[in-house]
């Protein structure tokens, strides 16, 4: 037996050894047919099958690092972290063989396996392991995304409006891009043509349903959905979330299966909060910079990525995660956008002889829909960047009208999520007409859109939602307009009593 081992000695070892592991473990497994396992043991040990075995000291997965070595209590060390621990055993002059003398050598200390009993991959948090990836075989087998499955832009659009009150104009947009975005991952480029992604930019106020509609989207589609905002996101090497960290999270929502983060959605909110900013000699760490850096992820590209953490340290695997299908929608408000679109308006049409008035668009509503590429770029936005993003569109300011039907229509409709509270208690809940109205006037007066309706009704439905419990014989409770504005009180009807109208009906 060779005292030293060669760089490739090692190598050749693990090959050999990994063979005879395997051959081991199919006489052990043969041998065993016959006998009763422990199924909790087996339901486990299949659960972990499907994922990756990652380097206990350098935290490779196996698609990076190679065949692991596995030694006792489920340990996984890869060949490159074996043979630098040989190759400073040698160059230390440590003879192999001799454990006496190795508590003597600086900065090095041995594992003590009997300190880790019970770990093994356990010692990996769930959230930290990746997903085998699946062969070409059974990828031509199964393929990811079948364009049949994929539902035509008007039944997209014919889902949102279960959930979506109004913005018709933007379900329209989204659904032709969703559509054509999964066309083009399921098609295939052996024409040379090449299909361009179809990221999105959403342009609208406060509360108008941005974010709802992409969630929704993406709960139809049965695609994974990473939500990041954009203040947090500043240049690598400053505090606050590095740019990739936003594919990290896509990666978690998908359960650390790259192949399925990679067909997924990214919506990033308060996107133009990272506009150029104005009049400044400082470095530009959360604008200007961090539109760069986000031009290689809309783009498409080949990220490495923390898995299970927001950034990256030597004490979590990397998952390599390529953008090119991941379909990016990006979201704002931005405030003061009307005045640029106004600005451009104003000048084209003050010119000649039959020029309008200045203040020609100052009362107009939803201005927003006129917005160009021209007026993002001149708020603050780079061209490359709007270059990655080509469909841009503007959402409908809510009016009073359309809060009074996002109370009532969806089919998550707030006042039927309290319908269904009460009707545990076996209670009837009704709103009357004008309290829906006066609930829409006080939403529209806080001006963030459809984020105040539930926090008018829970603020209304408090005492009620107390109450209830207390007694059983009540039956119905009618919500009224004077209630609301503080004039009155709810109406309250006992089991067994019948008014007069439902006594009419009954006759």
């Amino acid at each position: 037996m060779k005292d030293n081992f060669d760089d490739t000695d090692f190598r050749e070892v693990v090959s050999d050894s990994g063979e005879t592991e395997e051959h081991t473990e199919s006489e052990a497994g043969d041998s065993s047919d016959g006998k009763e396992g422990n199924s909790a043991v087996d339901s486990q040990d299949s659960a972990e099958s499907e994922y990756e075995d990652i380097c206990y000291i350098c935290h490779r997965p196996e698609s990076k690092a190679g065949k692991m070595i596995k030694i006792p209590n489920e340990i996984c060390i890869c060949a490159d972290c074996m043979q630098k621990t040989f190759d400073s055993m040698n160059h230390g002059g440590f003879p192999l063989g001799d454990m006496s003398s190795f508590g003597n050598m600086p900065n090095i200390s041995m594992i003590n396996l009997s300190d880790l009993q019970n770990m093994g991959m356990n010692m990996v948090p769930r959230s930290q392991k990746l997903k085998k990836k699946k062969s070409k075989e059974e990828k031509k087998e199964k393929p990811v995304l079948d364009i049949k499955s994929i539902p035509a832009p008007h039944r997209i659009k014919a889902s949102l409006d279960e959930y979506v009150v109004g913005q018709e104009h933007a379900k329209k947009v989204m659904s032709v891009a969703v559509y054509n975005h999964y066309k083009r991952v399921a098609c295939d480029n052996l024409d040379g043509v090449e299909i361009e992604k179809s990221n999105m930019l959403m342009v609208g106020p406060t509360g108008s349903g941005k974010t709802y509609m992409v969630r929704t989207l993406a709960k139809l589609l049965d695609v994974p959905l990473a939500i990041a905002d954009a203040t947090s996101l500043t240049e690598a090497g400053y505090i606050g979330d590095d740019i990739e960290s936003v594919v990290s999270k896509l990666l978690a929502a998908a359960d650390n299966d790259v192949e399925k983060a990679e067909h997924g959605i990214i919506f990033i909110d308060e996107i133009d909060k990272i506009a150029k900013k104005k009049n400044t000699h400082q470095r530009d760490v959360s604008g200007e910079s961090v539109q760069q850096g986000m031009l290689k992820l809309l783009e498409g590209a080949e990220i490495e990525v923390p898995v299970g953490a927001n950034s990256k340290n030597a004490m979590v695997p990397l998952a390599t995660v390529n953008t090119r299908n991941i379909l990016f929608i990006c979201g704002g408000a931005f405030p003061d956008l009307e005045d640029v679109i106004k600005e451009r308006l104003n000048k084209k049409s003050s010119m000649g002889f039959h020029a309008d008035l200045k203040d020609k668009y100052d009362k107009e509503e939803n201005i927003l829909h006129r917005v160009e590429v021209e007026d993002i770029r001149k708020y603050g936005m780079i061209p490359e960047f709007l270059g990655r993003l080509p469909i841009i569109f503007a959402l409908d300011a809510l009016t009073e009208d359309m809060l009074v039907r996002i109370l009532t229509e969806p089919k998550n409709a707030i006042v039927k999520q309290y319908q269904k509270l009460l009707a545990m208690d076996e209670v009837k809940l009704e709103f009357e007409e004008g309290a829906l109205r006066s609930i829409a006037e006080k939403a529209r007066q806080k001006d963030v859109g459809a984020r105040a309706l539930r926090a008018i009704i829970e603020e209304f439905m408090l005492d009620i939602m107390y109450e209830i419990p207390k007694d059983d014989n009540i039956g119905v409770v009618t919500i009224t307009r004077d209630y609301i504005e503080n004039t009155g009180g709810p109406v309250i009807s006992m089991r067994g009593c019948l008014n007069l109208e439902d006594k009419t009906a009954l006759a």
